[in-house]
């Protein structure tokens, strides 16, 4: 049956399962807070530029449309991201179908996706990474479809793919190259003989090209954030903490794509597409040796899901129907017991009994709870980052409004990191306060040239204020976030009064610093 007849007849199928994953994407799109990270990725959309400290400017660009259209809720920042799951899980369908699959290979691959953690975590919140995955698993279809149907349309769209790719995650970098020595090391290198390839790859640096310019205007800032991120996180990532990461990350799942896996590399049916195969391997390798965090992979395992759902299909044949339902739900429900514990589909005090019991009950989950301190806590890392920022903002406030109108207008808020300057950025304008100075991560980009208050309000993760004590006159710690289960708990907001002349050149001192990095 030709490809064209075949998608056309399954497109309503797969939309089935677009819906679904949207539809519990909503069950838990408002529950909690903003986290940490998109609190960060938002206040970008207040700077537009052409680059970023930590990522390139796709993300910042989405936030502004975002908080432009939809508003400044919760709800409202998780839109786009929700619609983004939807596309991957549509993608995943229509990339089985390509490869010959039909409806007990879409039905088993796209609800993998669905069900498999990694994916349920990681597609929710207003981060890149969902983006991201959404760019890789496009950058397949469109070469399937290449091969396929060889249109050089194809060719031409994944040029602009991968341009915008670049300008939501570098990693896409990494991804391009292993799909371009994937194709060398198959039969498909054919297809990279022709003139339509070298222009697409013109148009995606075309796209990438100004943030490269941004980056070299900037002092290369990725370089300085990768090196900083290197040595307070990825040295701590062993490689069979990778590895072991990369088995449990889709639970059940594991068993489709690795079949997956294994169908591209020695299916007959599915030489075609061996070269999938080869980018895993090369992409997961390069991120072995990097000591890559575990979700940079993700965007690798949609279309060995779509492998993975072909394979079983040409092994359990259509009139073994009871033995077809099984395998679906052997290889997807059991992850249903790890919803609450990567996607908040329930309110907080349920979330806080399912961990309770999970903990007393299904030790082999307690991974779940521990944070990067190694130690086992009420909630996830995540969860705890969505909560305690609107108390911290509320607390500062009265502290704020409680000044004299002569005081105010001397006063300045400081804060130690990312989190509370996204904090105060997101809430901070309904509670009429002044804009926060920050020089932590991207901050430091727009933070004033100078500053010379007499009064600062100081925001402090660790309560140390050590390095300004010297200079003021006095230092009052007010209060504190006082939410236990959220990761800024415990942070102090002290109100130091009298502030010396000498913080001036201390400031611009620290901010060229920031900036040189």
């Amino acid at each position: 049956m030709p490809y064209q007849n075949r998608r056309s007849a399954y497109t309503n199928f797969i939309l089935i399962f677009v819906i679904l994953k949207i539809g519990l994407n909503l069950l838990a799109i408002s529950h909690f807070g903003f986290h940490r990270d998109e609190l960060l990725h938002l206040a970008l959309g207040e700077h537009l530029d052409w680059g970023y400290k930590e990522v390139p400017p796709f993300i910042a660009l989405l936030a502004k449309v975002t908080t432009t259209i939809f508003g400044r809720s919760v709800f409202a920042a998780r839109i786009f991201t929700t619609l983004c799951a939807g596309a991957i899980v549509w993608l995943v369908g229509l990339i089985t179908v390509e490869l010959g699959g039909k409806m007990f290979a879409i039905t088993l691959a796209c609800l993998s996706i669905i069900f498999a953690p990694a994916f349920v975590a990681s597609d929710y919140l207003f981060q890149p990474v969902v983006f991201d995955q959404l760019w890789w698993v496009l950058c397949v279809w469109l070469i399937v479809r290449y091969i396929n149907y060889h249109s050089v349309k194809y060719i031409y769209i994944l040029g602009v793919v991968i341009g915008i790719g670049l300008l939501t995650k570098y990693t896409m970098g990494f991804f391009a190259v292993a799909l371009l020595i994937g194709l060398l090391v198959t039969r498909q290198r054919k297809i990279l003989w022709n003139r339509h390839v070298l222009a697409a790859t013109v148009i995606a640096l075309l796209i990438f090209l100004p943030n490269i310019i941004w980056q070299f205007q900037h002092h290369l800032p990725v370089i300085t954030h990768m090196k900083a991120l290197q040595k307070s996180q990825l040295d701590y990532i062993k490689p069979g903490d990778f590895i072991s990461q990369q088995i449990a990350v889709n639970g059940v799942a594991l068993f489709v794509w690795l079949v997956g896996f294994g169908f591209l590399l020695f299916s007959f049916k599915l030489r075609k597409y061996q070269f999938i195969a080869f980018a895993y391997i090369l992409i997961f390798i390069f991120l072995l040796e990097m000591s890559g965090k575990n979700y940079y992979l993700f965007g690798a395992y949609p279309m060995l899901f779509a492998a993975g759902g072909y394979g079983f299909e040409r092994w359990i044949k259509a009139k073994y129907l009871p033995l077809r339902v099984f395998v679906v739900m052997l290889f997807t429900l059991p992850n249903l017991f790890l919803f609450p514990l990567v996607l908040p589909v329930f309110p907080l005090n349920t979330t806080l009994a399912v961990f309770r019991f999970t903990d007393k009950h299904v030790s082999m989950f307690r991974f779940a709870a521990r944070w990067e301190d190694h130690k086992v806590h009420p909630l996830t890392q995540d969860y705890a980052d969505m909560l305690g920022w609107e108390e911290m903002v509320s607390k500062t406030a009265r502290i704020y409004n409680s000044l004299s109108a002569e005081e105010k207008a001397h006063t300045i808020i400081i804060t130690d990191n990312y989190g509370e300057a996204g904090a105060f950025s997101r809430f901070g304008p309904a509670y009429n306060l002044p804009e926060v100075v920050c020089l932590d991560s991207s901050f430091a980009l727009w933070a004033p040239t100078t500053i010379n208050p007499q009064t600062i309000i100081y925001v402090s993760d660790d309560c140390d204020v050590s390095d300004l004590t010297p200079i003021v006159g006095s230092t009052t710690l007010v209060t504190k976030v006082s939410d236990t289960l959220a990761r800024e708990y415990g942070t102090g907001i002290f109100l130091m009064r009298g502030v010396k002349p000498a913080i001036t050149p201390l400031y611009q001192q620290n901010l060229k610093q920031k900036l040189a990095k």
